[in-house]
């Protein structure tokens, strides 16, 4: 059996500077101990003039190909490409245009399908295994910059969603690619965007908002938290670090034994009110199988990271029956890629 420190690596996927791995050693080494998986942005978020993971379809080919030959079980190489204002894959780079949700649900299904293909056949291409995608959230507030705002929702009626959502799932399961549906238990009803801060949903959130987990639920292997407070759901956390939300609902009432990944725990809905440590022993305790330092709103030291997670263990303040249940869904993930 792996030993401890590989069982923690298994359960990050992180952010990294840099086209190519050549001289990023550090990187290397993390993967070499058995980092879970990685997630390649276009460019920097304080400055989007600055090429960060992509610059061209060959260069993203070949770095996928560099990252998998380094690592022994195969690496979990993941991309938001929702389609329109969030797609990291851009034209001008040479990549193929995807619509965004909202254009998707004005088509019909046959074109929504030849859409979704064509996206799901690129990322095959590039060797990009995991799309945080679909977008399963309502677009219920009009006021949401973060998801109404941009476009990303298939609508407001939860049988809509499902559909157009539906097919991006198939497609991309069709190509041995991870679909992820997010931000469970639903972002679409907050105004506020947790990048930015603490954004609670309690007097705006419907139970209607879970209708998309509950008809796919069983056909995801994989699904995204988000940062929103609910108090509905949890009077003292954010889904994100919640056990009622995310086992007692999403485990035990919604029937889910796939894959749970945290949203970016860089975002400052968390950040600011949580310190690391505290964050990452309540998102494992709640069920989070994966947890996910972009490292773009700020750097995490990996190692640091681990040797958190080695204190908390040793501590019995995680258990180490989490540690392998993570790991038993996480291997069990990685066997359709």
């Amino acid at each position: 059996m792996e030993n401890l420190k590989q069982l923690l690596y298994k359960m990050l996927i992180i952010g990294f500077d840099g086209k190519d791995i050549l001289n990023n050693k550090k990187l290397i080494t993390n993967i070499q101990n058995g980092l879970g998986g990685v997630i390649l942005f276009d460019h920097y978020i304080d400055d989007k003039t600055k090429s960060k993971n992509i610059q061209s379809p060959q260069q993203v080919k070949k770095l996928n190909e560099s990252l998998q030959s380094i690592s022994e079980s195969p690496l979990i190489i993941c991309i938001d490409q929702e389609g329109g204002k969030v797609a990291r894959l851009k034209e001008e780079k040479g990549f193929n245009i995807t619509l965004s949700a909202k254009e998707i649900a004005f088509l019909e299904e046959k074109d929504a399908k030849k859409e979704y293909e064509n996206l799901s056949f690129q990322l095959k291409n590039l060797g990009i295994n995991c799309n945080f995608a679909p977008l399963v959230d309502l677009g219920i507030n009009k006021e949401s910059k973060i998801i109404y705002g941009l476009d990303r929702a298939y609508g407001e009626d939860s049988e809509q969603v499902v559909k157009y959502a539906q097919i991006f799932m198939d497609a991309l399961n069709e190509n041995q690619i991870i679909s992820v549906l997010k931000h469970f238990p639903g972002h679409g009803s907050a105004k506020g965007d947790s990048h930015e801060g603490f954004v609670d949903i309690s007097k705006t959130w419907d139970e209607i908002e879970l209708t998309p987990y509950k008809k796919l639920i069983h056909k995801t292997k994989m699904i995204m938290s988000a940062h929103v407070y609910n108090s509905k759901l949890d009077e003292d956390y954010p889904a994100t670090l919640s056990f009622k939300t995310n086992t007692e609902l999403l485990r035990k009432k919604l029937g889910f034994n796939g894959v749970l990944v945290t949203d970016d725990l860089q975002m400052l809905a968390i950040k600011k009110h949580y310190k690391k440590e505290e964050a990452i022993e309540l998102a494992i305790n709640s069920g989070a199988d994966i947890l996910m330092y972009c490292n773009q709103l700020s750097n995490d030291d990996t190692d640091e990271t681990i040797d958190m997670m080695m204190h908390l263990v040793k501590n019995k303040k995680i258990s180490i029956d989490r540690i392998k249940e993570a790991n038993h869904r996480i291997n069990r993930l990685l066997e359709g890629i």
